[in-house]
Order: structure tokens, then C-alpha cells, then sequence
């Protein structure tokens, strides 16, 4: 049935029309030249990335692409921070809310698939959900230790689209390729990214669907304290010791989550493997699985969820204060 299954899902996706595919390559300028990031520099990235967002939006207006113009525009705004900033194609970014170069705890979200420039606003939303919800923590229970201290942790969460996301509808959705692909960017930013916060710093990695397949590649020797896995449809990997990580492995599912109805086995198809094997929140499975309410595969950074507030507590380093399924 699996099999069957995982068919249905890649013949649709080859005879399914995808617009996105038809649409006419925006113009934007090429990527601002930057060395890796450090504390003195970060100022400077900032100011590179918001003048390369204005001219891409001034491009993609030229162009009579309104909607990318509109996204870039809000991207160039001056309190807008971005480590990265690539308008080119579906466009890749990389931005941070809160003060990064004081920060001693820190969250790097990974997106699922279908997102883009144009999508970007709703990904980047959920990391402000975030961030505010690791602001009220802190006030309500006056703060918890940084860098072995008991000084009020400082906190930064960046939203990482640093990879081409696959679309929904498409065979590359069915396959690890887009996430063999974006794991090496993704190792490099966690490497540039020690390089501001240093090593005390608590690091976790929030991968959110198709994005957890693209944390499952990157997991490998990644110097990551915490690696949460929510609404996977799984990781490509069998367990949490195949993934050769040492950091702490958590997974949740919403029970709304259509994401259950994934089959969770991987299937030789017209010469290509399909599927992502074991479910993350499966016993066998050896994640630490947490709760994540009653939400829907979307829902996992909305304000006020159980799932919110169990990931901030995982941000934070407040692993007992993790509420478990």
C-alpha cells in the first residue's frame, strides 16, 4: 500500500502543471560580496543585504513583477537584518531577529518546501512568533543563565532559507535531492555562525517539514546543542544514532498534522528513491518526542501553542521544562 501510494504521489507531481515552472526568471543583482560574518562586521552585512534587497526590488518591478518587488521592498526595510540576501530565482536569505552578536542562545529555523521570496513573509513570521515568545519567557521568569552565568540569556532567532526549497506539488518534494544539496550551506552557516556567538553559545536547529529531510543531511558532526524535528514526513535516516550527531534530538507531530498520512518507507521508483523512511516520532525511532497540541502541519510556531512554547523551552536549554507526548 505504501508503495501504491508513494506512486500516486509521483505520478501526480510529473503530470500535475506547476506554474512556477513557467514563470519567466526574475531579474535581480547578484549577491553582495561579503566575507563570513563576525561581531564587528554584522552591521555591515546588514547594510550590504538591505541595499542589494532595494535594488533587487527595483529590478523585479522593472521587470512588471509586482509581487517579488513588494517582498524585496519589505526585505530593504531599516530594521531588517540579513546575513544573506539573493534575489535571484526563487531567492535565498538568511536574517536574524534580535541582537545575534550578544546572543548566548540561539535558534536557527529550516523551512519546508514552497518557500520562497514570495512566500518568505510566513516563514519569517513564525521566527518572530518565536522570538517574542523566548522575550515573555524570560520577563515572566526573570531569565535563566548565560554562558554559566545567571545573567538573562540573550536570544536570537534567524530564519534560514538557504536552499532552494522543492514545491509541494513535485517529484523533488518525494526526494532527498534538494536536501543533499542544501546541507553542505547549511553546515558552512552553523560553522560561519560559531564564528559570531562562539562555542558556549546553546545553538538549536528548528526544522520544520521538508526541512527536517535537509537537518537529517546536515546532522552529521554539526555543532548543534539541540536539533528538533516537527511535522516530518522523516529524515532519510532510520534513527537518531544513524544520523551521527551528538546533539539532543527532539520531534513532535500536531494531531491535525496531515503529515501523518506520509507513508514512512523509502521505494525504488523509475529509478530514483523515494520516501524518508522511519517517523521521528515513533519509539523505534529514538527521538525525545515533546507535545505539540492540537495543531496542523502550520501551526507549529503559532502564538500561544503548546508546540511554541515547548520549542522555546528547547531554545532556552530548559530541556525539563519540555512538556512530552
Amino acid at each position: 500500500m505504501s508503495r501504491t501510494v508513494l506512486a500516486a504521489l509521483v505520478t501526480a507531481a510529473v503530470v500535475v502543471p506547476v506554474s512556477a515552472a513557467a514563470r519567466p526568471r526574475i531579474p535581480a543583482p547578484a549577491p553582495a560580496a561579503l566575507a563570513p560574518p563576525t561581531t564587528a562586521t554584522l552591521d555591515k552585512a546588514y547594510t550590504a543585504n538591505r541595499a542589494n534587497a532595494a535594488e533587487a526590488s527595483r529590478m523585479a518591478a522593472a521587470h512588471g513583477d509586482r509581487t517579488r518587488a513588494a517582498a524585496d521592498h519589505a526585505m530593504a526595510a531599516p530594521s531588517r537584518h540579513f546575513l544573506t540576501f539573493d534575489g535571484r530565482g526563487q531567492g535565498l536569505a538568511v536574517e536574524v531577529l534580535g541582537d545575534l552578536a550578544h546572543a548566548d542562545r540561539v535558534a536557527v529555523l529550516v523551512p519546508g518546501s514552497d518557500t520562497t521570496l514570495e512566500t518568505y513573509g510566513r516563514f519569517r513570521a513564525g521566527a518572530a512568533a518565536l522570538q517574542d515568545h523566548l522575550n515573555s519567557l524570560d520577563h515572566r521568569h526573570g531569565g535563566h543563565g548565560g554562558h554559566g552565568s545567571t545573567s538573562r540569556p540573550r536570544t536570537a532567532v534567524i530564519a534560514w532559507l538557504g536552499y532552494e526549497t522543492p514545491g509541494t506539488v513535485s517529484t523533488t518534494v518525494l526526494t532527498t535531492g534538494r536536501a543533499e544539496d542544501a546541507a553542505p550551506p547549511l553546515k558552512r552557516f552553523i560553522r560561519e555562525l560559531r564564528g559570531v556567538v562562539g562555542e558556549k553559545a546553546h545553538v538549536s536547529l528548528l526544522c520544520h517539514s521538508y526541512g527536517t529531510v535537509v537537518c537529517g543531511r546536515a546532522a552529521r558532526g554539526l555543532d548543534v546543542d539541540d536539533i528538533a524535528l516537527i511535522g516530518s514526513p522523516g529524515t532519510g535516516a532510520d534513527s537518531v544514532s544513524a544520523l551521527r550527531t551528538s546533539a539532543r534530538i527532539w520531534a513532535a507531530r500536531g494531531a491535525d498534522d496531515w503529515i501523518v498520512n506520509v507513508p514512512h518507507v523509502h521505494a525504488d521508483l523509475f529509478g530514483t528513491t523515494v520516501g524518508f523512511g522511519a517517523d521521528p516520532v515513533s519509539p523505534a525511532f529514538g527521538a525525545h518526542v515533546f507535545a505539540a497540541g492540537t495543531g496542523g502541519h502550520s501551526d507549529y510556531f503559532k502564538p500561544g501553542s503548546v508546540s511554541l512554547d515547548n520549542l522555546a523551552r528547547i531554545v532556552l536549554g530548559d530541556s525539563s521544562e519540555v512538556t512530552r507526548a
